[in-house]
């Protein structure tokens, strides 16, 4: 992916080197590795076990890794500005109101609750704000196998995507409708959130290449690795676990490649109704 010399976004709010750690004689070693490895495969918020150790404030140095990759999510965040700008311009005859990214260490907070490097990016609506530990981008190469400029691209676009869903109102009456339902049927309407917001991640790529010429070959390759590792089929086997579709919250790998590549092929926010669908 060609990112270097385009410019930055001034919607960064960065507390990293003011995070969080848990406190020595908690949760540590062994035991906090398999803590994280749990919100990192299982998808569940680990944030109050580690908060519950009495967590003190910790100054951390932001390391030439750290900084480069903050560069790269604020130029990928201006893309997704001037991207989405235009779509809703175009598509929908209406003004885009970009979101908030904010980069962390170790462990923040939200409104939406605790966020940690465990629990993985995440957007939450009621301060229009995505949330990343750009250490995520580490896990995803070392433990996931999804490496790659373009892999951690996909990440940033699809937490946008959830604030172009709650732009447009969609994710509000998702979130209403999840809240009556079932648990299996919470989760039937959490994965076809999560859908949609891959394919919407598909149409900001097929215009980011457009507009700034972007992408290089095997960037989509890289995408489309990425929507495969992160696929809950695929992290509940990595996990050493039978696949139990009732438990789905982001869709198959293939549902999410799928997904991925129609908006990309369409470029149409249109084509990306996951909640018409009669198949994902």
């Amino acid at each position: 992916m060609k990112w270097q010399g385009r410019r930055g976004s001034r919607n960064i709010e960065d507390r990293r080197g003011r995070g969080k750690s848990a406190a020595v004689g908690g949760v540590g070693g062994v035991g906090l590795l398999a803590v994280l490895a749990i919100g990192y495969f299982l998808g569940v918020d680990v944030t109050p076990l580690l908060q519950q150790q009495q967590p003190a404030t910790t100054t951390r140095q932001i390391s030439e890794a750290d900084q480069r990759a903050a560069q790269f999510v604020s130029v990928t965040l201006a893309d997704t500005e001037e991207v989405w700008a235009q779509i809703f311009a175009q598509q929908l005859n209406r003004q885009y109101r970009p979101a908030t990214l904010v980069l962390f260490s170790g462990v923040t907070q939200s409104p939406c609750g605790g966020a940690s490097g465990a629990t993985g990016p995440f957007y939450c609506p009621a301060d229009r704000k995505a949330y990343l530990d750009t250490d995520f981008f580490v896990t995803m190469e070392r433990q996931l196998g999804a490496g790659g400029d373009f892999a951690a691209a996909y990440v940033v676009a699809h937490e946008i995507a959830h604030h172009v869903q709650n732009e447009l109102g969609i994710l509000g009456q998702a979130n209403a409708a999840r809240a009556r339902a079932s648990e299996r049927e919470a989760n039937e309407i959490s994965v076809r959130i999560e859908l949609q917001a891959d394919c919407f991640s598909g149409v900001w790529a097929r215009y980011a290449d457009a507009m700034f010429d972007s992408l290089e070959r095997g960037d989509i390759k890289e995408a489309m690795h990425a929507a495969h590792q992160i696929g809950d089929d695929t992290l509940q086997r990595n996990a050493g676990r039978v696949p139990m579709p009732h438990t789905f919250t982001h869709g198959t790998s293939d549902q999410r490649q799928s997904w991925f590549a129609r908006g990309f092929d369409s470029g149409k926010i249109g084509q990306c109704d996951t909640f018409s669908a009669a198949r994902l």
